[in-house]
């Protein structure tokens, strides 16, 4: 039974799974029938009608004996194909077992059956403390549930053979099938026939014939690329590996192999064959590298005998020009020194009179130097204690005029709340239920009126201590300006006497000869006096700028005192400050009474209204105060004249249109003629209504005509037939801008932004032909920024200097005409403005496409920086998972790259969509692709796994998608974006290169990565490793250079990094732009239907008809 289990199971690995893996890769095959031993196992184990069954039964039976058990196997398996009696038997019987028959005698069958372990001795054995003999009777796992159950040595023997089997499914076993050579158990004796007939019984005649009728040898396709693409190396970069192997086969001459989905099967033979090839290519390349280095050591040896013949030559030719140059030197020598002993006397005299005419000029020079500085200080000082003093009336004067507005609208709304007070009073005489809210009220405008007076007791008290700080200050001016005076008084003196000594010491210094001893020594002797009253001038010039020093120090202190003056003011302000407070606080407790009153008289009618009209004065009495706060001039002018208060008009300007309605202050009103004013108000309607289609159009008319936006060409003949540009206030540029804004703020798709790109970019152009600034324009300060630098500054100048463009007719009717005709129209400050925004949001929304494309292609970088690593995984046998994970995951990274040709081409597609101008869709490109080089160089920097030459490889494979992309596109669209890849597609390229080893640096830095500096190349040749054919790298002569070089460079510049930085400012052409959009005429372009339809638009149907 444990033969049978076993062959099965041999059976199953060998046959089975053998030939399963050749129909799991679709190879062409005849299936190979072989003997199946089951039936034979289901006669000996099945459950209930096996022998071993049979035999646990007869056990069971006390009267049992071995005649009724063989009888009973008789009658149950007469019929079974495996199961025969011999003739004349009573108790044997056959079965016909893989190996052939077996004849069994049942004689002592129950006896074995029903033998068993003593239970005392197992129990025994089980409490030794020696753990091999207590697991020599282990207990049965079913004697802990039921004690009565019988268990027979059959069952035991078939439960431990399926515990074996189970075990060994678990595993990968290897067979070994022991032959005995003979029966008289000697060496050296062979029995064929005994030996065939054990080979044949054991299935191994089976094995063999399936192994030579099938295919030893598998490997898969990565296995075989790698061990026999020398054969080939033509095809080891093909992208199909199934056909690479099968090219390697046929052109080998290899007969009678198969290629399977995963694998390459090959017949007995094949390999060795292979090998054989294999190990001929790699001997002639062991060859042909000993002859190059043999050559190389020859051509090492001849270049170093040369090199020391030639510098034997120089050594003597050099010696020789020594010799000779030596001579003529001493020859020069000594004409120098004759020279110079000549020259030495005359001019050690000429030296002596020089340096004491220089010691005296120094010291002249340097005393007027000193008085020139002394006197700058001087007027310095001057200048900035006249500053701090008007600086300090004029802040004087402000707080006057601040605390006078103050105290008028103090005053105005306290005449306004006694207004309400008696007003109220009148309301509640007939309510006792206000009693107690009116006297409240009486008592905070008592409050109010003392408080009031306070406040002018204190305004008073200030004015009379800023008088007297005044007085004093001007008492300190005058004794400073006075000190001063001496001062300047004190220096002329000293630059008079040192005139004097400078004109009398000249003329002795010149008539003293050189030869003349006796006048040197007189000379030395003045120089000495001239010295000594040069030390006196020197003394008088410290004590003077101590004075100074004194002087300023009191000057300091008088600033000092007025700070602490003016924080006291501070003060005071805060004080009114509060009181103001107190005063909004009253205020609304009285609009708290007004309710309560009105609630209380809500059957009164006439009260209602009252109270209405008290609410209206009250919000313009509040507007009015907010009008005070904002604009001090008035309430000065009111402080000024108080009985006549002028209105005062509130205007908030913005682009100088006017942005809301003028505020009276006074109770009278001044009111224009009726006639002007109905006038001016129907005209400022029409006009209001023309802006409103006009706005409307530009946000509904979304249509091309001739690759022109047609928005952007009616709002800009509207404009100009309007003459918008040359208003001073107007409000229609504010709400194209506003428009415009809130369609960008809003998009949701890059279509969208495409088409709002095109049309600001067309209105800005056909504003930049026309407008030129204007003098006035200039004087308004400009809120926004500059517009230099930005990406049309200089689209005009370029346009002017071609042969057509755009232009306004003589008579300014709104019709635009060609080149010839062209006047420049001069613009006031909103239609400067006006550009200018237009302007910023032109740069808005390309920078938004700009990020937005970057934003989807970074999410896809980081899955195209490193090959997958499942590619190169070595499969097992049978690891049919690894292997079509491996292809999944190839397929998946070529996705990546081929993702992100799709966002450009979705945004290369909505540009031209939308006519965006040829050069910012290049530019545009060109700023992403530095972007992805700049992610994709700097991820291989900092990642040693990517630095290997598998990975290498798949870089060129998705950079070779991006190059194709580009000549796709054309370099219209493309432009030079290819460029931009340089340093990642060199750093890919110094990956894949081979023979590393035997490049020099120059012809690295040169030739190979120009680009890329010392820093990066040392960066990935030391983080360089070859998985795939393992060879060397840099030499270590080539990478000490560059270590060096690299030390040294980070000492020259220690800020510097291998890394690059992401700078997306790429400067933009304009000159291709302008020249792009020099044919742009709006002339022609057809009005919508909705402005077709109003009668103010028909000048634009005039000037499509011309």
């Amino acid at each position: 039974m444990t033969n049978e289990k076993l062959q099965q199971h041999f059976n199953q690995h060998v046959f089975k799974m053998e030939q399963e893996e050749y129909t799991r890769d679709e190879i062409d095959w005849s299936y190979v029938e072989f003997v199946d031993n089951q039936d034979v196992l289901d006669l000996i184990e099945k459950k209930p009608g096996g022998i071993i069954a049979l035999l646990d039964e007869a056990c069971m039976f006390p009267k049992s004996t071995h005649e009724t058990f063989a009888q009973k196997m008789y009658q149950t398996y007469k019929s079974h194909k495996r199961f025969s009696k011999p003739k004349l038997a009573r108790t044997a019987f056959t079965i016909n077992h893989y190996a052939g028959d077996v004849t069994y005698q049942a004689d002592y069958f129950l006896d074995k059956n029903k033998d068993y372990v003593v239970a005392e001795h197992q129990a025994l054995l089980n409490s030794s403390r020696c753990s091999f003999v207590a697991n020599l009777f282990p207990p049965l796992p079913e004697e802990s549930s039921k004690q009565s159950k019988f268990s027979s040595i059959g069952t035991r023997f078939k439960q431990q053979l399926q515990a074996l089997m189970e075990t060994l499914s678990t595993t990968e076993p290897h067979y070994i099938r022991c032959v005995k050579p003979n029966t008289v158990l000697k060496p050296g004796i062979f029995e064929n026939d005994n030996v065939l007939n054990q080979l044949r019984c054991g299935g191994v005649l089976e094995a063999i014939r399936i192994s030579c009728a099938g295919y030893p040898t598998k490997r898969t396709f990565d296995e075989f690329i790698d061990r026999f693409g020398v054969l080939a190396p033509e095809l080891v970069d093909s992208s199909d590996e199934k056909t690479a192997c099968a090219a390697i086969c046929d052109k080998m001459g290899l007969k009678g192999y198969q290629i399977g989905k995963t694998k390459v099967f090959l017949r007995a033979g094949q390999m060795a064959e292979l090998d054989a090839r294999r190990a001929e290519v790699l001997a002639n390349a062991v060859r042909l590298i000993q002859r190059r280095i043999r050559t190389h050591l020859m051509r090492k040896e001849f270049v170093s005998l040369k090199k020391a013949s030639i510098q034997t030559q120089k050594f003597w030719r050099a010696r020789l020009a020594r010799k000779l140059f030596e001579h003529m030197r001493r020859v020069a020598a000594a004409i120098t020194i004759q020279k110079h002993t000549r020259t030495h006397s005359a001019w050690k005299a000429y030296l002596q009179i020089y340096r004491s005419s220089i010691t005296i000029q120094t010291g002249l020079r340097a005393m007027a130097a000193r008085k020139e500085h002394r006197f700058r200080r001087e007027t310095k000082a001057t200048i900035i204690i006249q500053t701090r003093w008007r600086q300090h009336k004029a802040y004087v004067a402000y707080k006057l005029q601040k605390r006078a507005s103050l105290i008028l609208q103090c005053s105005w709304r306290g005449r306004v709340a006694r207004k309400e007070l008696r007003k109220l009073k009148m309301e509640a005489r007939d309510n006792g239920a206000l009693k107690e809210a009116k006297d409240k009220l009486e008592k905070r405008v008592e409050e109010l009126t003392w408080r009031l007076d306070v406040e002018k007791h204190l305004r008073v008290d200030l004015e009379v201590a800023k008088g007297q700080e005044i007085t004093k200050l001007q008492s300190a001016l005058q004794e400073m300006q006075e000190k001063l005076e001496e001062a300047h008084a004190a220096i002329i003196n000293e630059k008079e006497a040192a005139k004097l000594a400078i004109e009398q010491a000249p003329p002795k210094i010149v008539e003293v000869p050189v030869v003349d001893n006796a006048k040197v020594e007189l000379l030395t002797s003045q120089n000495e006096e001239l010295e000594t009253e040069l030390g006196t001038f020197r003394t008088k010039a410290e004590d003077l700028e101590k004075k100074l020093f004194e002087i300023q120090k009191q000057s300091d202190e008088l600033s000092r005192e007025t700070q602490e003056r003016d924080s006291k003011i501070n003060q005071v302000q805060d004080m009114i400050a509060r009181l103001e407070t107190n005063l909004s606080n009253m205020e609304s407790e009285n609009h708290v009474l007004r309710q309560q009153s009105l609630l209380a008289s809500a059957d009164d009618d006439n009260k209602t209204k009252q109270i209405e009209s008290l609410e209206s004065k009250i919000a313009i009495l509040e507007s009015e105060n907010q009008l005070l706060r904002s604009n001090p001039a008035p309430a000065v002018q009111a402080v000024v004249t108080p009985e006549v208060i002028e209105p005062a008009v509130v205007k908030v300007l913005e682009n100088g249109h006017q942005h809301g309605e003028p505020k009276m202050v006074s109770e009278e009103v001044v009111v224009p003629p009726v006639k002007n004013l109905s006038k001016q108000q129907s005209l400022t309607d029409r006009q209001q209504e023309n802006h409103d289609v006009l706005i409307k159009s530009l946000a509904e008319d979304r249509r091309y005509d001739n690759r022109r936006p047609a928005a952007a060409c009616i709002v800009y003949k509207s404009l100009l037939h309007w003459h918008s540009f040359e208003a001073e206030k107007t409000n229609i540029f504010d709400r194209i801008i506003h428009t415009i804004r809130s369609y960008v703020e809003n998009a949701e798709t890059s279509g969208e932004l495409a088409y709002w790109l095109s049309t600001t970019s067309t209105l800005l152009y056909l504003l930049q032909n026309t407008l030129k600034a204007s003098s006035s324009s200039t004087k308004v300060p400009n809120r926004s920024r500059t517009a230099t630098g930005n990406l049309f500054n200089r689209m005009v100048q370029n346009a002017r200097s071609s042969s057509s463009g755009l232009g306004i007719s003589n008579g300014y009717s709104g019709m635009v005409g060609r080149a010839d005709t062209t006047s420049m129209i001069e613009a006031k400050y909103p239609a400067v403005r006006f550009k200018q925004q237009l302007t910023a949001y032109v740069e808005k929304i390309y920078g938004m496409m700009r990020d937005s494309l970057k934003r989807e292609i970074s999410a896809i970088l980081t899955l195209c920086i490193q090959a997958p690593r499942a590619g190169r995984v070595r499969a097992s046998r049978g690891s049919l998972k690894s292997i079509h994970s491996s292809a999944l995951s190839r397929q998946a990274s070529s996705v990546h790259w081929q993702n992100i040709v799709k966002c450009l081409n979705h945004t290369l597609e909505t540009m031209n969509n939308n006519y965006v101008p040829p050069m910012i869709i290049r530019k545009t490109f060109s700023q992403v692709f530095a972007f992805m080089n700049v992610q994709l160089f700097n991820s291989l920097l900092l990642r040693r796994e990517c630095c290997s030459f598998s990975n290498g490889e798949f870089l060129k494979a998705g950079l070779q998608e991006l190059e194709q992309w580009c000549s796709r596109t054309t370099e219209e669209y493309a432009g030079t974006s290819w460029d931009e890849l340089q340093h990642i597609r060199q750093a890919v390229g110094f990956l894949v290169l081979h023979q590393k080893s035997h490049k020099t640096l120059e012809e690295i830095t040169d030739e190979l990565c120009p680009v890329l500096s010392i820093s990066q190349i040392y960066r990935i040749g030391t983080m360089f490793w070859d998985d795939k054919y393992g060879a060397q790298g840099l030499s270590q002569e080539v990478i000490g250079n560059m270590r060096t070089m690299t030390t040294d460079d980070s000492i020259t510049t220690p800020n510097s990094s291998f890394l690059l930085d992401d700078d997306s400012s790429i400067p933009i052409s304009l000159d291709d732009i302008a020249r792009l959009m020099l044919d742009i005429n709006p002339t022609d372009v057809e009005p919508p239907p909705l402005l077709r339809q109003n009668s103010q638009f028909h000048f634009l149907l005039q000037q499509h008809t011309d």
